[in-house]
């Protein structure tokens, strides 16, 4: 199976860890140094209009109107907006060994209830007086994905707001971003975007539940009327929400995600789900066996982290998570990085 990417990436090794971080796209790069060049002689720092262009494209590839997404640098600033909103006591619902930037900035404010479930469980988990249900759509550990239709449900029947991760699924793995109170999203990983750009979306509704923190004069109505003093009519969108922004990630990010558009998520998500299921299906043959996550692009196995020497060795670029040696596939990959990995692993 050939790569989606062509000649728009260029890895020197065989690199499986997107979990990690994604490759960008020669496209990308040009476009950070087009910008890097011009700001160096003074032809201007940057584009709001191109940020523009990725809320957009972002809004696409999850199925919401460019009004409900905000920009921003960092998944944990958009949990940390939505962690200040609730009041003190209120209970806060988590699998257990989610990914810290979805958990800490609730357990930093001391004032609420903390509460854990097994991933399988979480839907049962939701109980009268749940406030927020918070959740990876699929887990950084070891790629297992929530039962999203489920924990909805749950959350709905109780009265709780959801707060969706989706920053190792979007990208690869479709996901209803309505049907979700919140959802974040890192860009740097399966979205092949610079490290610097992440998203935030809210409901309509769950809009007015948060208060614009970190609001600056980018989060007015009326940009160019926002400049000074008070800004005197906060955006009517998700926009009032937006972090202040590297226009250097944000016009990589513009033809990082074009580039996934001409794809489609379609073909996005049967590549990089059979060479998974290829890898899967090796290490299974070689007598491992991996955590079952299946349908996942993420593949983690235990008893191996002994051989992650081994494979860097070999140029076969992986981590190590939570004892595991993960893995995962992306639109750069092929067959043949997947047979070399299991090649090293067979010794």
């Amino acid at each position: 199976m050939d790569t989606l990417g062509g000649a728009e990436f260029a890895p020197d090794t065989t690199y499986l860890n997107t979990a990690s971080c994604g490759l960008l796209p020669r496209r990308a790069v040009a476009a950070v140094r087009a910008l890097a060049e011009g700001n160096a002689a003074g032809r201007g720092a940057g584009s709001f209009e191109t940020v523009g262009a990725v809320r957009a494209a972002f809004a696409r590839l999850i199925g919401l109107p460019a009004e409900r997404v905000a920009t921003g640098g960092g998944v944990s600033v958009h949990v940390g907006l939505i962690a200040a909103s609730l009041p003190a006591g209120a209970e806060v619902l988590f699998p257990e060994g989610d990914f810290s930037s979805v958990i800490t900035p609730f357990a930093v404010r001391g004032d609420l209830k903390l509460r854990y479930a097994p991933l399988a469980d979480l839907a049962e988990a939701v109980r009268p007086g749940t406030a927020l249900v918070a959740f990876s759509s699929v887990q950084s550990a070891d790629g297992r994905i929530a039962d999203l239709d489920a924990v909805r449900a749950a959350a709905a029947a109780h009265g709780a707001r959801t707060l969706v991760d989706t920053t190792q699924s979007a990208g690869w793995l479709p996901v209803d971003a309505g049907a979700f109170d919140y959802t974040v999203t890192g860009g740097f990983k399966f979205l092949v975007c610079p490290r610097g750009t992440s998203f935030l979306t809210v409901t309509e509704e769950a809009q007015e539940s948060l208060a614009p923190l970190h609001a600056g004069w980018t989060a007015g109505e009326d940009l160019w009327a926002s400049t000074y003093g008070p800004v005197g009519e906060l955006a009517h969108s998700a926009r009032r929400f937006d972090e202040p922004l590297s226009f250097l990630s944000y016009h990589g990010a513009a033809e990082s995600l074009a580039l996934l558009e001409e794809i489609g998520a379609e073909a996005l998500h049967a590549h990089n789900t059979a060479l998974a299921a290829r890898f899967r299906e090796g290490v299974i043959g070689l007598g491992h066996e991996p955590v079952p996550a299946e349908g996942s692009v993420i593949v983690s196995v235990p008893g191996l982290t002994h051989r992650h020497a081994d494979l860097e060795r070999a140029g076969v670029a992986v981590s190590i998570r939570a004892g595991y040696v993960r893995t995962a596939f992306h639109l750069y990959n092929s067959t043949a990085d997947v047979d070399r990995a299991l090649d090293v692993l067979a010794g």
